[in-house]
């Protein structure tokens, strides 16, 4: 594959290694390149325009339903070879999965993710990302998609630390944030405008197939 978007910083995944053995998360403000952000956006865009993200359930199997009062994004998973702009991107995260399984001793053996599209006034309530019946989700990474974000478009990342204090992340395009999936409660406010981010999980072997 021919890669059209440079400039990746390489340091980068040791930094967030080094967050997370640290604080349990990690915020990078210029992950992506902006060729490589402006890609992912158009292409998710270009999905939710051709109609191919639906509206994003909760709980996992015969349990999913979608639940607006809950969350209310819609979402479409990424597959290997549908996009140059995705596979690029699912290039970049194996190498943060290996910097991470080098670094913290994880055991993580693939990393799945989808678009998310949240429409003006969308948002998703405080959760974990970690299922209770399936703990392989182990490090969750949500990327940024979205130009000129400013305060009062809405749609920031709300965590929840343990000593009761909470931080707001703006969504602004290009950022990335990293946490431990079963650790970290957290929410998205309520978007003023539509808000776009790639939404993944690092994930180890669990008791069931994949």
């Amino acid at each position: 594959m021919r890669a059209m978007h440079t400039s990746f910083d390489e340091t980068l995944p040791q930094r967030i290694v080094d967050d997370l053995a640290e604080y349990g998360w990690s915020r990078q403000d210029c992950f992506l390149p902006e060729a490589l952000t402006a890609a992912l956006a158009l292409e998710c865009r270009r999905r939710a325009a051709v109609g191919e993200l639906a509206p994003a359930a909760i709980g996992r199997g015969d349990a999913q339903e979608v639940r607006e009062s809950i969350r209310g994004d819609l979402t479409q998973w990424i597959d290997p070879g549908q996009a140059t702009c995705t596979d690029e991107y699912l290039v970049l995260m194996d190498g943060l999965r290996e910097a991470l399984n080098r670094g913290l001793f994880l055991g993580l053996e693939d990393f799945e993710c989808h678009f998310a599209l949240y429409p003006a006034g969308a948002f998703y309530k405080r959760h974990l990302d970690r299922f209770r019946d399936d703990d392989r989700r182990m490090v969750s990474a949500v990327l940024y998609l979205n130009h000129g974000w400013r305060e009062g478009h809405g749609g920031e990342l709300r965590l929840y630390f343990k000593d009761g204090s909470t931080l707001d992340v703006p969504p602004r395009g290009g950022c990335l944030v990293v946490f431990l999936s079963g650790e970290l409660p957290h929410e998205v406010l309520p978007a003023g405008c539509e808000r776009l981010s790639l939404t993944g999980w690092f994930r180890r072997r669990g008791s069931e197939p994949f």
